[in-house]
């Protein structure tokens, strides 16, 4: 039976129970892929460079038979490849697999060949990685509706948001997606983030779980941690920028102290030169005196001074960038909180609906 070709939409079902097999090249696959894609190249970097020339310089015909050499010698082992990626799922039974390349072209068409025909059930996806990367761009302009957690650095919005979200709340990790925090600090301890593409790639899927409410009007929002666009070194795409700040700010209200005492305990484990190395990197917006300050307490493992300083300024800098919103005395909803608790999440949720119910 040959390899069914499938919309972009299919493919993202499909992939939910199915490995799915990237037969671009290592360069490619390594700026950016399907999430969760495993990499089965068909050519090295190298290889599809020499294809590509002679497609261009010489035939396609000439092409073909240049890549029909690179691929003969791997056939066995790129079926091997795939035999260990199937035998790890829960039901190794299931020869099922999804393959793209960057149009659904000739690498694809190439390797989905080989595997149905040595028994797998191949599906292809139509118009390859480059369609894919259109519905992602599309999803960040659907109107989803969100609310939006505020609230200073230290008031443990990312912890908030995730006891919601088992309290049955949708929520969508931004912080969690980009590997970062979301300060200077935020990468410290945190493997590397992903590129910008692949940002986009993983949250344009986890907002997807939720596209089924966007024709049901009485849908629960999705919640969204408040955020600078930037994060790290990725940017919250403009169009779903937009939305979250046009979206309500919940601001969780926590007295400084209570805050002070979360980010110490939180920040407070990490190694003291790379805190000195964030430090620097604010040098300017923070102050010269005040970086100076916050590296000699540092260095004299003073810590809770050293963040009190950091506080204040991450507190200006947040009230800057809350008020900076068209008509947010229509958007902000306080709630008063005393501490950093599990309740909190409850109290959050119940002025959420209060204000739902009165829309």
């Amino acid at each position: 039976m040959a390899a069914e070709r499938v919309t972009i939409e299919r493919f993202i079902e499909l992939a939910k129970a199915h490995p799915v097999l990237d037969v671009r090249s290592p360069g490619e696959y390594k700026h950016a892929h399907y999430p969760g894609a495993h990499s089965l190249c068909l050519f090295t970097d190298e290889e599809r460079k020499v294809v590509g020339t002679a497609y261009k310089q010489e035939s396609r015909e000439q092409a073909i038979k240049i890549g029909l050499d690179y691929f003969g010698v791997k056939m066995r082992s790129m079926v091997e490849a795939v035999e260990a990626i199937v035998a790890t799922r829960p039901d190794p039974s299931d020869k099922t697999v999804l393959v793209y390349c960057w149009r659904g072209g000739m690498r694809s068409a190439g390797v989905s060949w080989l595997l149905d025909l040595y028994g797998f059930k191949v599906y292809t996806l139509v118009g390859g990685y480059k369609k894919f990367r259109n519905k992602v761009l599309e999803v960040f302009a659907l109107p989803f509706r969100f609310n939006i957690l505020g609230g200073y650095t230290g008031s443990g919005k990312t912890e908030t948001l995730k006891i919601m979200q088992e309290k049955g709340e949708k929520f969508v990790d931004l912080e969690g997606i980009a590997v970062h925090k979301g300060s200077a600090f935020g990468a410290i301890g945190l493997p590397p983030q992903p590129g910008q593409e692949m940002f986009e790639n993983l949250l344009a899927l986890d907002l997807l779980r939720f596209e089924k409410d966007l024709s049901n009007p009485d849908a629960d929002p999705i919640w969204l941690e408040d955020e600078s666009q930037r994060i790290g070194l990725v940017n919250i795409p403009g169009a779903l920028w937009a939305r979250m700040r046009q979206s309500p700010v919940y601001f969780a209200d926590i007295p400084f102290e209570e805050r002070l005492k979360h980010v110490v305990e939180e920040y407070g484990v990490l190694e003291r030169q790379k805190l000195i190395d964030a430090t620097g990197r604010i040098q300017d917006k923070l102050g010269g005196l005040n970086a100076k300050t916050v590296t000699m307490y540092l260095l004299e493992d003073n810590i809770t001074e050293a963040f009190r300083i950091l506080l204040a300024y991450y507190d200006r800098f947040y009230t800057k960038a809350l008020h900076n919103r068209e008509a947010l005395h229509a958007l902000l909803y306080t709630v008063n909180c005393k501490s950093i608790t599990a309740e909190n999440a409850d109290e959050i949720i119940r002025v959420a609906h209060n204000r739902s119910e009165k829309v």
